[in-house]
């Protein structure tokens, strides 16, 4: 405590230079780090000017858990017998630096956290796309005989439709308009995957369950379905439009966006929006609350246990379809099983919404007045028509959809949200 000594000895004398130890300002006394660490300071004898020993006594009491203390200092002329009152000061040792050092690594950690949040959102994002993609280039055929069905009301039978097309357009006339959907479904797919799991963690967080219930699948599923919706109806919009009869004209996705801004304006664009928003919120609270139900009951049977338990002890040695948890047959099945669901509850709102985006300004009607036309003219079975081929169309895409965005969450290492 050589440096604690010097200190008292300019103190007591009234040197204007103490000790580069110890700086006095006001209020308190910054000490060196290794006497700031010491719980007590024990009593010395120093000799100062005209040689009269002086008896000082020191100790230190610790008040915070780094750093911080109170120092308490009793001085004694033993010549004069003279007892100076006892001095108390505040100590502060290296916390401020500590803080400021525990702050910046704070500020790097978070940051890091949120720039790998963000990475975890792009990755997320892109195995939905991707899914979208390969599954809709996959049943392109299909969709387009759908809508042949639902926009132009053929009256063929299926088998009579695609020969026609055949003869008429070739092999590249199931494909038409394959580009524009992609374009469509690409990001309503990423975005329609990346929210359901978004929203089913938030709602975890909410109600502190460690899995989800059926009540959490099917809002966050409709929620997912609504917000998808609302972003990109107007790539659809564009999609019907040309698909329909005299779209051929219109030159493409840029002169079909042209055409409706010029002669209906901006928000032609999101006719059809409230049937939409109507059909997609039970159709995601289907799809996805049937196959996270089917997926949990697996996962908990015995079987299910199991292959988790495999899948554990092999993490290792698995390459990426090994690591589903599913597998790859069941995968397929149990997206194709919420698809057909889906698909079946939902699909009068899929023909109101197409024909009220084939409505011109001048014979606009509402929702609900798109819907008694089409009963109307053609009964119930009007608010089907088509549904056949959609449901051929709907098994393979959302089975494949299913199974190629979640290799794709592993091949790309998506971490839950």
């Amino acid at each position: 405590m050589k440096g604690l000594e010097l200190w008292i000895k300019d103190s007591v004398t009234g040197s204007q230079h103490p000790s580069a130890d110890f700086v006095k300002t006001g209020g308190g006394l910054f000490l060196e780090e290794s006497v700031v660490t010491c719980v007590s300071i024990a009593s010395s004898f120093v000799s100062l000017q005209n040689n009269r020993p002086i008896l000082v006594s020191c100790s230190l009491r610790r008040r915070g858990r780094r750093g911080v203390g109170f120092l308490s200092l009793s001085v004694k002329d033993e010549s004069q017998g003279f007892v100076g009152g006892e001095c108390d000061t505040s100590i502060l040792g290296n916390e401020d630096k500590e803080k400021e050092e525990s702050n910046v690594v704070l500020k790097v950690e978070e940051k890091h956290k949120q720039q790998k949040g963000a990475f975890n959102t792009t990755k997320h994002l892109w195995a939905g796309a991707v899914a979208a993609m390969v599954s809709r280039t996959f049943v392109a055929p299909l969709e387009r005989l759908k809508l042949e069905y639902m926009v132009r009301g053929e009256q063929k039978h299926l088998v009579e439709l695609i020969q026609s097309i055949a003869a008429t357009q070739g092999i590249k006339g199931f494909w038409k308009g394959n580009f524009v959907n992609i374009l469509r479904t690409a990001p309503f797919k990423a975005i329609n995957f990346y929210a359901y799991d978004k929203y089913r963690s938030e709602l975890l967080k909410l109600t502190g369950n460690e899995e989800a219930t059926n009540y959490e699948r099917f809002i966050a599923g409709a929620a997912a379905g609504i917000t998808a919706t609302i972003l990109c109806i107007p790539m659809d919009t564009i999609r019907t439009k040309m698909v329909a009869p005299g779209g051929e004209a219109l030159g493409g996705v840029i002169g079909a966006f042209r055409h409706m801004i010029q002669t209906e304006g901006f928000f032609s664009l999101y006719k059809g929006l409230v049937p939409s928003i109507i059909s997609m919120a039970p159709s995601g609270a289907v799809f996805y609350g049937i196959y996270d139900l089917l997926k949990s009951t697996y996962l908990h049977s015995p079987k299910g246990r199991k292959r988790l338990q495999h899948m554990k002890d092999s993490e290792q040695e698995l390459n990426a379809l090994e690591q589903m948890e599913l597998g790859t047959v069941r995968t397929l099945i149990y997206g194709a099983v919420a698809g057909c669901c889906a698909e079946a509850a939902t699909y009068p709102f899929e023909v109101v919404r197409r024909q009220l985006q084939l409505q011109v300004r001048a014979t606009k009607m509402s929702a609900v007045a798109t819907f008694l036309n089409i009963v109307e003219q053609g009964g119930i079975p009007a608010l089907y028509a088509g549904l056949t081929p959609s449901l051929l169309q709907v098994l393979p895409s959302a089975a494949i959809s299913y199974f190629v965005y979640e290799l794709m969450k592993i091949v790309l290492k998506v971490e839950p949200e």
